[in-house]
């Protein structure tokens, strides 16, 4: 049976959504996820909700226990996991707004726990593939589910995962672009490496808010605008994953 794990999900937890609402404080064997879980159903598809910086956005992006999110998930029976995301855009092409179907990543962190494996047992070393990390079922329900709601998407793009909280240089800006990536986020490379040690097939859209810090006739990002952007899309996010859910099998 289908079960959905929904990371950040910004209003799905409206009551007008999200039928047999239940809040349910859950622990893992790496701790305490970043939020309560809310439990329920939408389409009448049994949904897993997390808030992955926590309700009120309490862990900046490097405290969040993403091996713990991603295990509390696990442990409810999740058989997918769909995430939502804000993100700066490295390419001129991707407009505010727009949604990104992400369909690779680089990791530009250093300093996060980014596996369940602390120690391998004897003779037994765990090295989990990670040449397409996302969903490819799971990719095109998005990309089929944005077109019909006539959004602005794009069907594939790299995102590259920084540290933060605090934003890039220009320097690096520029770096990530040569590097081939088209957005830029503090999160989506470390769940997406434990979502896929975890055997759970994994899909994040990403939303782009703003220029992150590269294009000179744009001024550098600040949180208000990425709030403003994302807040001004909300209704936009809302119908893509309610729409995605109902088509998983």
């Amino acid at each position: 049976m289908v079960k959905i794990g929904i990371i950040g999900g910004s209003g799905l937890d409206n009551p007008d959504i999200l039928q047999d609402a239940k809040d349910i404080e859950v622990d893992t064997t790496y701790g305490k996820p970043a939020s309560p879980l809310i439990l329920g159903k939408i389409h009448d598809v049994d949904v897993v909700l997390i808030a992955r910086h926590g309700r009120e956005h309490i862990y900046p992006p490097t405290q969040v226990n993403y091996r713990a999110n991603i295990q509390a998930l696990k442990d409810q029976g999740c058989t997918h996991i769909i995430a939502t995301t804000a993100c700066g855009s490295l390419r001129e092409e991707i407009g505010r707004g727009d949604f990104v179907i992400l369909d690779q990543f680089i990791d530009f962190t250093r300093l996060r726990k980014v596996s369940f494996f602390e120690e391998f047992p004897p003779g037994d070393a765990k090295h989990t593939a990670m040449a397409y990390p996302y969903s490819e079922e799971l990719r095109n329900i998005f990309i089929e589910t944005a077109k019909e709601l006539n959004l602005k998407y794009h069907e594939k793009g790299t995102v590259v995962t920084i540290e933060g909280p605090r934003f890039s240089t220009r320097a690096e800006s520029e770096m990530f672009r040569i590097w081939g990536a088209d957005v830029i986020n503090m999160s989506i490379a470390t769940e997406t490496i434990l979502a896929n040690e975890a055997n759970i097939p994994y899909a994040a859209v990403a939303m782009s808010t703003d220029y992150d810090c590269w294009k000179e006739d744009e001024t550098p990002v600040t949180w208000d605008e990425i709030l403003e952007i994302f807040g001004k899309n909300v209704s936009n996010v809302i119908a893509l994953l309610t729409n995605v859910i109902k088509k998983i099998k």
